[in-house]
């Protein structure tokens, strides 16, 4: 880790300062630890002009013995010090000037430098222990804005607020400056966000990895024409939270081939190389000293790859072309995959994590073992934890540095990987269970490629010996459905299982004889009717010509083969020792439905991890009206830790004061809101309105499309009503949104433009005025979130049921008191369950009916409700402007065809959404009733905080022990 310089010894920097002290308290841990940092130097002292013309006094002494950077707690005189010195000696900006983004460089600096002396104490602690560690490995990290959480973790909140005053600044503008880490999208990228908020916290020894992203997903911009992407700038400055390891990299293979040694192994060799730099972001626990790392990579060549000769000659892009292959691969999240190019720059990525990561983790493995490395023991040292399919690669890569490097027999190694690796699965959606092309994979990574064959086929002995007396039929259902490799004749050992037996002719019927047996690998090719009208039929062999009796002449069509693939999903399943869902709806679904025959193979392999949020960032700091409010009425801030004292404010929900003080809470948290909307959007709302909030990725699934209907609804009956009866009918509502739909995503696109085009005509309806109101708000990032869900009356999370695996954003509403709208999908089953029935507002068709439903409307059975094909005429009418909608509510009608036929039932469910948005506006009426919900809202979310889903993965999944830094 960093090694503790002059920079960072702010506690001398003034006559009355002192050294860093942090208090530190245990919830979990099982072993107590006292580690104590020792500098020793002579005794000196400097003196430095600073721009501000003050002279700042920085005495460094030590008075003949040692002194422990972790004794002293800093104040606000010598943070000041310390932000003056990193504004002039860790310069961004040029001196003339003190400005709010110079401020925060200089701020952040100060807190990191904190930071790592906690980050150096828990890095030497694990080495030293040698303590099995945890390592959680994504695509995504949506980290947030990191100023704010870090000294409210380090509880010096107010010392840097008053520091910043003294240097005429205010806290709150200094930490606005501060871009969002663009490193995620959605949510399990914020997942991961707090569950290493979590593991830091709760003490657990832990690190995560993932991939630094040079631009992100992007920048969303919202114009006439909807969403317009640009790249993400959070790096065009430099980020002062990253520490690059520069002596912390490893070799990335592309490419090659593989051969045979002279020894009989197997190398992979040739191809592209390149190299993972290691970019080390702190993430500090609450109120402890543990500080744990997110480890990124970064991709780059060594200067000697780059082509002089051929920039001398004037051939500039060829000299240049090694790094660009090597950089491109962190520059942007998820890129599109329509092309070829496309796909095999997305799976570099995945690899790149997975690769450097386990080199990264091996090597830690054998430095801390010494002299006597025992490869059987790596799985009581090291737990991987996979999250989603992205990082499958994790487990073909391990075994091929356990074989080919480290010299284990195959036995061995899988025996290793099995132990070490698991999975979450995040979605059933066939997107996330991605499917790789066997080609591409086997021209990128052909040393992988064998392995997962190999692994195949042991899976499909295992099958075969487990079901191997049953019908033959079912047998061959279940290869097909459980292998990892699609579309791939059966290994000839297990092939001749499938024999057929001989078939005879038939003169009246015209079949076609085989003398010879056919295999279960043989084509079927039928014709519906030969030149005589006659229905005939052919078993082709693929394999060999066979003997066939001419009798009949039959004209054949070429067979279409399908493409190979490599199932992603199924690899994780089997190469790992548990597989988790997160939510309990989900992780049935995913046992009865998506996994179910290996769940009937492995059923203990499957567990449930309901997912969570950190209560810290999510209430504790984005919140701190009602955090005030919920500790004054518990009587302790214990909650922020043990979130099953948030429960105690059940029974003063119908207290008259509590409820005051709840409203006024939620007020002042809208008018920060109605500020930020006027200066994003240039909207005007009023704060008495009820908010009515949808915040998530654009997704057909996530159903936009019916908050937006059920809006468009909302405005043609007020348009046919008096303005008294407007009033008499409907409560005012601002209608939020926000979210990014993928950049070649084209109806999730679709979507963004029409809300757009329906909120500028609403919004510019002067009859309609403040009764109603929708804003789209751009480029919804952590920080916006921060802003939003503080300020909510009403959530929307309305996906068609049984989509939704989870949902981490509904637990968010929840815990600030908003009351949401939903279907029994994700979290919202255990939400509705916690809060209490009636303090939830549920509609539409549940997870074991949907099939049923797109049967009925593929049969043509399906009636649209009246009010819905109102609507759809509505706009078709150019109520919302010129634009061809057609494409958009052409999703919506029709009984078949891709993209057509309204698969994600927002027809079925637009009646019961309605009816319950009638229910909604009862409830906003009766404003002690509706803050009454709010409160039972918060009471009843202890459940969804990230530090208990932590404690059942250390538990149950990854066998790790929390260790405190004491």
């Amino acid at each position: 880790m960093a090694t503790a310089n002059g920079a960072h010894l702010f506690n001398h920097y003034s006559s009355n300062s002192r050294f860093i002290h942090f208090t530190s308290r245990n919830t979990s841990s099982k072993l107590f630890l006292t580690k104590t940092s020792h500098f020793r130097r002579p005794k000196r002292c400097f003196h430095v002009n600073n721009t501000l013309s003050e002279k700042i006094h920085h005495p460094i002494t030590e008075q003949g013995g040692e002194s422990d950077l972790s004794s002293f707690a800093p104040d606000a005189a010598s943070i000041t010090s310390s932000i003056k010195y990193h504004a002039e000696f860790t310069p961004v900006f040029s001196p003339e000037r003190f400005e709010l983004p110079k401020a925060f460089f200089a701020t952040a600096q100060s807190v990191r430098d904190s930071l790592l002396i906690n980050w150096n104490a828990t890095y030497d602690i694990y080495e030293k222990l040698n303590m099995k560690q945890a390592y959680y490995l994504s695509m995504e990290f949506l980290q947030g804005r990191a100023l704010l959480n870090a000294i409210g973790n380090l509880e010096l909140t107010g010392a840097f607020a008053e520091a910043l005053k003294n240097l005429g600044h205010n806290l709150e503008n200094v930490a606005s400056q501060e871009p969002d880490a663009a490193l995620g999208n959605g949510g399990l990228g914020r997942l991961a966000s707090c569950f290493l908020d979590s593991l830091a916290t709760l003490n657990y020894p832990a690190w995560g990895y993932g991939l630094r992203y040079k631009y992100g997903l992007f920048k969303q911009r919202i114009t006439k024409d909807g969403q317009e992407e640009v790249a993400e700038d959070w790096l065009e400055i430099g980020s002062p939270w990253e520490v690059v390891r520069n002596d912390v990299s490893y070799p990335i293979k592309f490419y090659g081939k593989v051969s045979t040694g002279s020894d009989g192994k197997r190398y992979w060799i040739g191809g592209e190389d390149i190299k993972a730099v290691a970019y080390d972001v702190p993430i500090p626990g609450y109120k402890t000293r543990t500080t744990i790392s997110l480890r990124l990579w970064s991709t780059q060549v060594p200067s000697a790859d780059f082509d002089l000769s051929a920039f001398n000659a004037g051939e500039h892009t060829k000299a240049c072309e090694a790094q660009a292959n090597a950089e491109k691969i962190c520059y942007i999240l998820y890129p599109g995959d329509e092309s070829e190019e496309g796909k095999i720059l997305r799976l570099k990525q995945q690899y790149t994590l997975c690769s450097a990561s386990l080199q990264d983790i091996i090597s830690r493995f054998e430095r801390r073992s010494g002299d006597r490395i025992k490869w059987e023991e790596f799985p009581a040292k090291v737990a991987v934890q996979m999250n989603d399919t992205h990082p499958t690669l994790c487990i073909p890569e391990l075994m091929r540095i356990l074989i080919d490097l480290k010299g284990l027999n195959w036995n061995e190694a899988w025996n290793i990987t099995q132990r070490t690796v698991a999975y979450t699965n995040h979605t059933v959606l066939p997107e996330a269970l991605e499917k790789w092309s066997y080609e591409l994979m086997q021209k990128l990574l052909p040393r992988h490629v064998e392995i997962i064959e190999a692994i195949d086929e042991e899976l499909v002995h295992e099958i075969v010996l487990k079901y191997g007396s049953m019908d033959l039929n079912k047998l061959e259902e279940k290869l097909t459905t459980m292998r990892i490799l699609e579309n791939f004749d059966l290994p000839s050992s297990v092939a001749e299982l499938f024999i057929k037996p001989e078939i005879s002719v038939d003169d009246d019927t015209e079949t076609v004889e085989v003398h010879d047996k056919v295999e279960a690998s043989d084509k079927v090719v039928t014709n519906d009717e030969d030149d005589t009208g006659k229905k005939t039929s052919v078993k082709i062999e693929a394999a060999a010509e066979k003997d066939i009796d001419k009798k009949t002449p039959v004209s054949l069509e070429p067979a279409v083969i399908p493409p190979k693939k490599v199932r992603m999903a199924n690899l994780c399943v089997v190469g790992g020792h548990a597989v988790n869902g997160v939510a309990e709806i989900h992780s049935e679904i995913v046992k009865e439905e998506v996994f179910n025959d290996f769940y009937e193979l492995w059923p203990e392999k499957f567990q449930n991890k309901t997912n969570g949020v950190t209560p810290r960032r999510w209430i504790r700091f984005c919140n701190p009206p009602l955090s005030a409010i919920i500790t004054k009425w518990t009587g302790t801030e214990d909650w922020v830790l043990k979130t099953e004292k948030l429960a105690e404010l059940q029974k003063f929900a119908d207290n008259e004061d509590l409820q005051n003080e709840w409203r006024e809470a939620k007020r002042s948290n809208k008018i920060k809101v109605v500020s930020f909307l006027k200066e994003k959007t240039g909207y005007s709302v009023v704060p008495d309105a009820m908010f009515d909030i949808q915040v998530k990725r654009i997704h057909e699934y996530k159903r936009q499309l019916l908050n937006i209907f059920g809006i468009v609804y909302r405005y043609k009956k007020m348009k046919e009503m008096t303005a008294a009866e407007r009033k008499t009918n409907f409560v005012p509502r601002v209608c939020i949104f926000g979210g990014k739909a993928f950049a070649t995503y084209v109806q999730a696109k679709r979507i963004v433009k029409f809300i757009t085009d329906v909120g500028a005509t609403i919004n510019h309806d002067p009859e309609i005025g403040d009764l109603l109101k929708v804003v789209f708000v751009p480029d919804y990032n952590v920080s916006v979130a921060e802003l939003l869900i503080p300020a909510s009356d009403l959530s929307e999370h309305i996906s068609t049921a049984g989509m939704e695996a989870s949902g981490t954003s509904n637990m968010k509403f929840a815990m600030n008191g908003c009351i949401q709208i939903g279907t029994l999908d994700g979290a919202n089953v255990e939400i509705r369950e916690e809060v209490g029935e009636e303090n939830f507002f549920l509609f539409g068709a549940q997870a074991h009916e949907i099939a049923g439903l797109r049967k009925e409307r593929a049969d043509g059975k399906f009636v649209p409700d009246e009010r819905f094909e109102e609507v759809k005429e509505f706009v078709r009418s150019g109520a919302f402007g010129s634009y061809n909608y057609d494409d958009l509510i052409g999703s919506l009608e029709g009984n078949e065809g891709f993209g057509r036929a309204d698969y994600f039932l927002v027809g079925n469910d637009f009646p019961s959404y309605i009816q319950c948005q009638e229910k909604v506006d009862e409830a906003y009426r009766d404003q002690k009733r509706w803050t009454k919900m709010s409160i039972l809202n918060t009471a009843g979310s202890y459940k969804f905080s990230s530090d208990r889903t932590i404690h059942e993965y250390a538990k149950d999944i990854w066998n790790i022990e929390a260790v405190e830094i004491a």
